[in-house]
């Protein structure tokens, strides 16, 4: 009889251990069972599904995107190292091209998508979300040696770089300037970032004088502005800050007054008419893929703080949630 008792003890003892264990487990995978977004020992971020997926992401467009796709890219592949997570930058027309053909599953772009892209897309039967990821505003640059020239007039700038300009050397721009060529670099014309300062500057996207350095390589235009005394440019205000210690930042007066870019500047548009949103489109069809999905996710619940470090602009809380909302409506179908 007692030792039918203590077997019978035992036996709820060890019941009760293995149900413990079982709720010990559970609440132990709390971090693995995180939102993106979430930390991981107070610092990384970390994915619902962590190291669970594989597959491919490919994503293009343009080079002024590319430092917050990258950003958001290398986070997500340390929760989720078997996805590989592939970011180029040729620029936004010609990463819009590849968008089109379906050669990748995410477009960054500098500017929104033209009405003939939406057409093709359309065409190509091919379905897409735009999301507004950051807010950046274009840097007017020249070389640190240049001690003349501190802003320039929206009219100056147009009168510079318009079609058929006559603008050959900065006494053309103010007779009080030295009468030395001015060297020009600037985006290529696939660039997002060429489309919107022709648009904001000269009037008419694509309008613009074609005696000029281009690349889509802001790292190219950085280097040529920094090694010549009679250069000037433009590009994002991101790869500035990257570079600032090779260049100098010229202020742009819109009408009110002189005013440089800044994390402030861009977000209130007070750095006028160079402040903008940048985009990534997202193919519907390529949402049907488990890690596309979460990295679209990741991305949207990572992009604000990655924004910043990067030096652009965070979005609103009410465009994040226009993203959240629209994110949600195309993979719900």
């Amino acid at each position: 009889m007692i030792t039918t008792n203590i077997g019978k003890v035992l036996a709820v003892l060890s019941l009760a251990i293995g149900i413990s264990l079982i709720g010990v487990g559970c609440s132990g995978g709390g971090n693995n069972s995180a939102e993106p977004g979430a930390q991981s020992n107070g610092s990384e971020p970390e994915s619902s599904e962590a190291g669970n997926l594989a597959g491919d992401v490919k994503i293009d467009g343009s080079s002024t995107v590319y430092p917050v796709s990258e950003a958001v890219a290398e986070e997500f592949r340390a929760v989720q190292p078997k996805v590989r997570v592939t970011v180029g930058f040729s620029g936004t027309g010609g990463g819009m091209k590849k968008f089109i053909a379906g050669e990748v599953d995410i477009c960054d772009a500098s500017r929104a998508m033209k009405e003939k892209e939406a057409n093709a897309c359309k065409e190509q039967g091919i379905e897409f979300i735009e999301l507004s990821v950051s807010f950046d505003g274009l840097a007017v640059i020249v070389n640190p040696e240049n001690t003349w020239c501190d802003c320039l007039t929206v009219g100056q700038l147009k009168e510079l770089w318009r079609p058929e300009s006559g603008v050959k050397q900065w006494k053309d721009l103010d007779p009080k300037w030295p009468a030395e060529d001015i060297k020009l670099y600037g985006p290529g014309t696939d660039s997002g970032t060429f489309d919107y300062f022709t648009e904001a500057i000269v009037g008419e996207s694509k309008a613009s004088r074609a005696d000029y350095t281009a690349s889509e390589d802001d790292n190219v235009l950085v280097t040529g502005v920094s090694e010549d005394k009679n250069s000037l440019g433009y590009f994002g205000f991101a790869y500035y800050e990257e570079n600032k210690e090779k260049l100098k930042l010229l202020g742009v007066d819109g009408g009110k007054g002189c005013k440089k870019p800044s994390l402030e500047t861009v977000r209130d548009n007070s750095y006028a008419p160079l402040s903008r949103p940048l985009f990534i489109y997202v193919r519907k069809s390529s949402l049907e893929r488990p890690e596309v999905v979460a990295f679209v996710k990741f991305y949207l619940e990572n992009a604000a703080a990655l924004s910043k470090d990067v030096g652009y602009v965070p979005v609103s809380d009410e465009v994040q949630e226009a993203n959240m909302k629209a994110f949600n409506g195309a993979i719900s179908k």
